[in-house]
């Protein structure tokens, strides 16, 4: 249990930067993610309510105040990074990776908080 609880806290340390970069980002250089949305064809209203999302994502999984809302937490970052993939793919710009890393570190955490939430049981 305890190798169980080091894989889960480094999946979700990695996440957790991932999300906060991305975040911090729709802060500092609000006028390239504007132009990045816009090319996406996404309203530009949404950037500052997403990035606010990201962090109450992070914190939630971080803290895992309630199970039910990390497990919110986490769907709602799968859904951010199925997104992104989406978004990045479709217009070709080559941009999907970190989409792929945030999904590889999203199956990695939520699959050993899982394992670890049904093993207490």
């Amino acid at each position: 249990m305890k190798k169980l609880k080091i894989v889960h806290w480094i999946f979700t340390g990695l996440i957790s930067a991932l999300m906060l970069m991305s975040a911090s980002m729709y802060f500092v250089k609000n006028d390239e993610i504007q132009l990045a949305f816009t090319g996406f064809g996404f309203p530009t209203w949404l950037i500052y309510p997403l990035a606010i999302a990201k962090i109450l994502g992070v914190l939630m999984l971080l803290t895992k105040f309630n199970k039910t809302l990390t497990e919110f937490a986490y769907a709602g970052i799968l859904f951010n990074l199925l997104l992104a993939f989406g978004a990045h793919t479709a217009i070709g710009d080559g941009e999907s990776m970190g989409a792929i890393i945030g999904l590889v570190l999203w199956i990695g955490s939520f699959s050993t908080f899982k394992l670890m939430t049904t093993t207490k049981a």
